[in-house]
Formats: C-alpha cells, structure tokens, sequence
C-alpha cells in the first residue's frame, strides 16, 4: 500500500458478509490487520473510480475531435503500436 499516513480512528458497523471479507484479507495474509484490509478495500475503489474518470474523459476527449483530428490521433496511435510491436518489454526490464 505504500507509506503509511497519519492514520484517523474510524468506529463503524459493517455488513456480515464485508466483515467476513475483510476478515479473510487478514488470515490470508494480504492484509496486516482489520484497519489496513479497510485501507485496501478502499484503496481499491478509489483506483476503480479513477479508472472509470479516465476512461470517461478519455472517451470524452475523442468524441470532442474534429474528423481531421480523430484522423490524425489514430495515425499517431497506429504508428506507435507498429513501433511497440518491436519492442520486447520482458527483456527492457
């Protein structure tokens, strides 16, 4: 999860089937503790969600083109997955 930040005490009640969730993020070892299985739980949504605001801006942006634009855009992304396609990323690691 990264570095830990000054952390705020949270008392809460939760759904059974969330506490038996969080629970076995525990035991199985993907999570330290209760309070850290929360901060991945959300953690994870607050990636889905910026995932999705990506996703809707960059649907956005495309519908927003011009033809010529849109053209020129798909030029460029044709030419870099040509180029990619070179490219062993396994061995550039």
């Amino acid at each position: 999860m990264g570095t830990k930040a000054t952390r705020a005490k949270l008392s809460t009640t939760v759904a059974h089937e969330n506490l038996q969730y969080l629970t076995a993020l525990v035991r199985s070892g993907k999570a330290g503790s209760l309070a850290e299985a929360v901060d991945e739980a959300v953690e994870h949504l607050r990636r889905s969600e910026n995932r999705r605001q990506l996703a809707a801006a960059t649907t956005e942006y495309y519908a927003s083109l011009m033809p010529e634009a849109l053209n020129e855009e798909s030029d460029i992304s044709n030419s870099l997955r040509r180029s990619a396609e070179k490219v062993d990323f396994d061995r550039e690691l």
